[in-house]
Formats: structure tokens, sequence, C-alpha cells
């Protein structure tokens, strides 16, 4: 047996001395409509607020066939990227009357399908997803039961629209600056080679060589996922093999990141390094070590927006398109800024 105590609009309607009914009406904003007396109107909402009620958003639900919630799905909270993506989202959902409900899948396809099957299950009006799964099969099952929006990345092979960062030529233009400094050697760490937005980034990588007349040399490309373990031992690797560390590396994601300099404290305290150290993502956090990292910045808020603009219109019966937003570096590097 519970100890919690529910009240119901029945509770509600007793304690103001009025039927089920005229409660009902008075809380769900339709006293004026039936012309309910203002005392009863006040006595209602006395009641309601002395005991802290507020109308089931179940029956809500079921009476507008909208529950006003958005779901988000996200592979990992602990990715600084996306923790701010998910702010940036629960932030502009609120401002727009809407309830955010997130699940993470950890970057696993198959908990990700649960993730959304549970989501589905609380009725949200819409998904916005950071999707795990590259097969266009694993979300088909979906897309007639609720509008989908891809954020971050992006499946191919599906009539889903996707917000995701404009990475290949920002990638392409910073990797770019050091090779015209003089570097030759730029080592790339990077997530799992199926993601589009692993994608994106290996092809700025490959551009930025390519203009500047450098072949890619695959011995330079390691890539593994997006977890902090991997940015860990692909250092580690590379450390092993050459006893040194690169001349630039370039690292695809924050978490990787993390991973990187966990080896450099391990092995040197963060007293060696790559030569120069170029990273996807960024963090304040960053400003405050004693190696000057050049990061890529993505708009949080620009994701956020442009993805919830479109699964709200879709929910409208409006068709939407992909979309790419901006990105920018934030230069720590004396070399990038003299």
């Amino acid at each position: 047996m519970s100890q919690f105590e529910r009240l119901t609009i029945d509770d509600i309607a007793r304690l103001a001395k009025v039927s089920r009914t005229t409660a009902s009406m008075v809380l769900n904003g339709y006293a004026e409509r039936y012309r309910i007396s203002k005392a009863t109107v006040e006595r209602v909402l006395q009641v309601a607020a002395e005991h802290h009620f507020s109308p089931s958003q179940s029956a809500r639900a079921l009476r507008s066939r909208r529950s006003h919630t958005i779901g988000l799905v996200i592979p990992d909270l602990t990715n600084s990227a996306h923790s701010a993506l998910a702010q940036a989202v629960e932030t502009q959902c609120r401002e727009r009357g809407y309830q955010m409900m997130m699940v993470t899948s950890d970057e696993d396809p198959a908990l990700e399908t649960d993730c959304i099957a549970h989501l589905v299950a609380r009725q949200v009006d819409g998904v916005i997803v950071v999707p795990c799964a590259t097969d266009p099969a694993h979300y088909q099952k979906w897309l007639k039961r609720l509008p989908i929006v891809f954020v971050d990345r992006a499946v191919d092979g599906l009539p889903v629209p996707s917000v995701i960062t404009d990475a290949t030529g920002i990638v392409a233009g910073l990797i770019g600056e050091a090779l015209a400094a003089g570097a030759r050697e730029v080592v790339y760490f990077g997530g799992q080679p199926d993601v589009s937005a692993s994608r994106d980034r290996l092809a700025g990588y490959t551009q930025a060589l390519v203009s500047h007349g450098l072949p890619v040399r695959e011995e330079l490309v390691f890539q593994r996922d997006y977890q902090r373990e991997s940015g860990y031992a692909m250092m580690q690797q590379w450390f092993a093999a050459h006893q040194r560390y690169p001349e630039v590396l370039f690292v695809g994601a924050i978490t990787l990141l993390e991973g990187v300099l966990a080896f450099l404290n391990e092995q040197h305290k963060l007293t060696q390094a790559p030569g120069r150290l170029l990273t996807f993502d960024d963090h304040q956090l960053l400003d405050c070590l004693p190696l000057s990292i050049d990061a890529i910045v993505q708009d949080a808020n620009g994701l956020a927006s442009e993805s919830l603009s479109r699964v709200l219109a879709l929910l409208e019966g409006q068709t939407q398109t992909s979309t790419r937003v901006p990105a920018r570096v934030h230069y720590r590097s004396p070399r990038a800024t003299s």
C-alpha cells in the first residue's frame, strides 16, 4: 500500500462542494464557455491550489490526442555535447509549452528500440533521436506512429528529416590551418566509421590533406567508437608504436579527448603532448588546462531549435527537409591566433 495520497478530480469536487463536471470544466479552462460563476471558479481553484492539484495529463491527452510531450533519445549523458543538446531541447520545449522526456541508448541499437518504444507508450507527440543505428530498417516501424527527427546524425535511406552540424568544411579548415603552418603529420582519432557524423568529420580531414597535396595515410587514421576508453586506447596504441606524440592530433569528439587527456596525464602529467591538439566539441574546462586545445563548437541551441521546429511541424502535417547547422572554432592555440 502506497504511503502517498493521490488526489483525483473527484476529491477536488467534493472539497469545493461542486459536481465533478463543474470541477473538471474549471480546472481545464472551460469555465467561461459554460458560464460557471466567478465565485464557483474561485472556490475550485482555491481548493486545487491548497492541495497542489493539477489535472491529469493523461486525461488531457485522451481528449486532445496530444500529450504536449516531446521525447529525446541520446546515446550518452556523460557526453557534454549531448548533455548540452538535451538542455537546449528541454529549455525550448518548455518555452513552447511542451515537456521533454529523455532516455539514453548507450549507443546500443537494441536498447534504443526499447527507448523509443517506451516514449511511444508514454504517448509523446514526437521524438528527436540522436541515432546510434545505421540500418534504416531499424527505424522504419516508427515512421507511421509519430513524427521523428534525427539530430546530430543522419540515417541514409529514410524519409526522416535530420538536423546535423555542418562539420566537413569546418574540420577541413581547422586542420588546413595546421597544415598551412607547416605540419605534415596529422593523426585522426574518430568514432564508429559507419555513423554519419564520423563520415563527415573524416571527410573534412581528408579534404584538408588533399587540398594541401598530401596523401591520406591509413596508418594515421584510427576509428573505434565515441567512448572515453577508446580515446585512451588509441592514444596508448599510437604512443606504444612511436614512443612519441603526433605532430598534430585531431580528435573527433570531446569524449575521445577525455580519454586522450587521461593518457597524457597518466604518462607525463600533461607536460608532454601532441604538438598541436584539435578537437570536435568544446568544454569550458579546456580553458583550465596547461595545453592549448583548439575546439570546434557545435551550436546546441541551433540544433535544438531546428529539430524541435521540425518535429512540431510534422505533427501539424507539414513536410520537412533536412538541414545543417553551422559551427565555429574556439581557438586557444597561440599559433592559431597569431
